[in-house]
């Protein structure tokens, strides 16, 4: 960009993965905000279970200065929709050929083959290229069995998963749902 003077600032983009998700997240939370206020499904994100060591006070409130979490996280969103128990993770990458396996805790494949062995419907949506798919456990589970490769292709998802629309309230997830319990 030139300033006044010819004078020619340099931006560099400083990459933080930190935050990556929390896109793909607001619009799943956002979506789930509309499920329940509308009585469709019950669905909600759930906490990582923290335990606090220090706390500081504030005008505003307690303050948690120091804390562990106390064991992993399995999935992150979980409740329930038309009788079925619905567990599922958000994942993103900006691989455009393919998503690494290693965005997979060991914890949640295992858990996400209890749930699909428990008769839940358990699930990643997962955005990639800017699209977002659903890609069911079974499918999942499937993939890492058999395969040796460290990354699901993006091929095998435009092939094995389902897509999910954007719509104006978030992503509607439930639609690609439907189809699977023979719903609408």
């Amino acid at each position: 960009m030139l300033y006044p003077n010819n004078i020619k600032k340099q931006y560099s983009k400083i990459t933080n993965y930190s935050n990556r998700g929390m896109d793909l997240e607001y619009l799943i939370e956002k979506m789930n905000e509309y499920y329940i206020e509308n009585d469709i499904a019950y669905i909600y994100k759930k906490p990582t279970p923290i335990g606090v060591v220090k706390v500081s006070y504030n005008s505003k409130g307690k303050r948690i200065q120091d804390g562990f979490y106390k064991m992993p996280s399995t999935l992150d969103f979980n409740g329930l929709y038309k009788g079925y128990y619905i567990e599922f993770d958000a994942k993103e990458t900006q691989n455009q050929t393919a998503f690494p396996l290693s965005n997979i805790h060991d914890h949640q494949i295992k858990h996400i083959k209890n749930i699909n062995n428990h008769g839940g419907i358990v699930f990643l949506i997962i955005m990639i290229n800017d699209k977002y798919f659903l890609l069911m456990g079974s499918t999942l589970l499937d993939f890492i069995e058999k395969k040796e490769r460290k990354s699901i292709p993006y091929s095998f998802l435009e092939e094995n998963a389902y897509p999910v629309s954007l719509s104006l309230k978030g992503l509607d997830y439930l639609k690609v749902i439907d189809k699977l319990i023979g719903g609408n």
